[in-house]
């Protein structure tokens, strides 16, 4: 008896082991079913809004309207078996290619009430773990972006790895653009802030460090600011910098290898002019280092910036006759200290009028002076008062690594 009760125990065990394995997809859903959304544009709606609204979410008289504005989404849905899959697929859109995605806009009072409103559109379930870019309209960004995070953070399917970008006027535009080196207009737009990145000419910024920087005591967010252009190209104007979930400002595109100086990121990938008594010549910065430093006097906190870069001169601009030597070297590395000193703390005293601590010296201050942050500031909102009053030191050195070669 107790050899056959131990088998039934085992041939029980292997049962109960077995059947998890044994499931297979037993909730799959055939891609062809799915209506898979690549990238989602947010403008705020017109007063038209309101008689073009279905009542999906509510009834008029009965069931309670929100009383938030409304918003017009539009959705950028792939279309089965038109997406590029190789290298030989790629590449700019021909007269024969035809279209690859479909641009769907509704309305709605908030962005989840306008994605009901879409589902109720369409025949596929809405997926969205390939949404790879979001476009905010300046004017939704001015006036929070509180919901569009909060009900992307609470959806599974969302990436942290998707870019969120604000667009100078209206977002739905950017969702219909045309560019001529994709066929795919999320693709473009993804590749452009990628290679942005590998370029030097914006910081790292998805979607998951924007919140994560956004939901610190002593640090906001900022996400790239862009443009369209007439040719349906992208223009990356700057960064748009947050306090709280809602835009307070924008920087011009020079001032974001300012912020980049400031945090020591690289590559480098800004030019700039020295302007010399001999004639003007055209610099590139090719790498950087910063450490920061902080001290409390007389109650306040005192930042100190050091900021090591290294430059290559890159053409003469004015000047025919002008020989480099030692001498002009040294010139070279003056004018660039003293013009970069100039630019970071310029964008430093911005960023201090709006409140908005893009750089992180709170959260600094709270890793190095854990006592001073629990006595006087403790949260977010009297970090950002605070801010407006600390003083920001900035020291530059710079050197000049590689001037090139001319033939003679």
């Amino acid at each position: 008896m107790s050899c056959q009760w131990t088998k039934s125990v085992k041939l029980s065990c292997i049962i109960l082991l077995t059947v998890p394995f044994l499931t297979g997809c037993w909730d799959r859903l055939e891609i062809e079913e799915r209506a898979v959304i690549l990238g989602i544009s947010i403008d705020l709606a017109g007063s038209e809004a309101e008689q073009e609204e279905d009542e999906v979410s509510h009834l008029r008289g009965s069931f309670p309207t929100p009383e938030e504005a409304m918003i017009r989404v539009a959705a950028q849905i792939a279309l089965p078996g038109r997406i590029p899959l190789g290298p030989g697929e790629g590449g700019g859109s021909s007269e024969g290619s035809g279209e690859t995605v479909w641009v769907i806009d509704v309305v709605g009072h908030s962005v989840d009430d306008a994605l009901m409103n879409l589902q109720q559109q369409l025949s596929s379930k809405l997926f969205y773990g390939h949404l790879r870019v979001i476009v905010v309209s300046e004017a939704v960004a001015k006036s929070g972006l509180q919901n569009v995070n909060d009900v992307l953070r609470r959806n599974s399917e969302v990436r942290r790895m998707m870019w969120m970008i604000i667009s100078k006027g209206n977002a739905k535009k950017i969702m219909t653009a045309s560019p001529k080196l994709e066929r795919v207009p999320s693709l473009y737009l993804l590749s452009t802030l990628d290679n942005a990145v590998k370029l030097g000419k914006f910081p790292n910024d998805y979607v998951g460090l924007f919140w994560s920087n956004s939901s610190k005591k002593g640090q906001e967010g900022f996400l790239p600011y862009v443009e369209l252009m007439k040719e349906q190209n992208i223009n990356l104007l700057g960064m748009a910098y947050f306090k709280d979930d809602k835009m307070v400002g924008t920087t011009k595109p020079f001032e974001i290898a300012g912020y980049m100086g400031i945090k020591g990121l690289n590559p480098a990938g800004y030019r700039g002019v020295a302007n010399l008594d001999e004639g003007a010549i055209m610099i590139v910065a090719t790498h950087r280092e910063s450490k920061f430093d902080v001290r409390i006097e007389g109650g306040r906190p005192h930042f100190k910036i050091y900021v090591q870069t290294e430059i290559n001169l890159e053409e003469i601009i004015s000047g025919q006759f002008l020989v480099v030597n030692e001498k002009i070297i040294k010139d070279i590395e003056d004018e660039n200290i003293k013009s970069l000193k100039k630019s970071y703390e310029s964008l430093i005293k911005q960023t201090q009028r709006k409140g908005s601590d893009i750089f992180g010296f709170g959260e600094y201050l709270r890793a190095k002076n854990p006592r001073y942050w629990d006595r006087e500031i403790r949260t977010k909102e009297r970090w950002q008062e605070a801010y407006k009053d600390v003083v920001v030191e900035v020291s530059v050195n710079t050197r000049v690594r590689r001037v090139g070669m001319k033939a003679k």
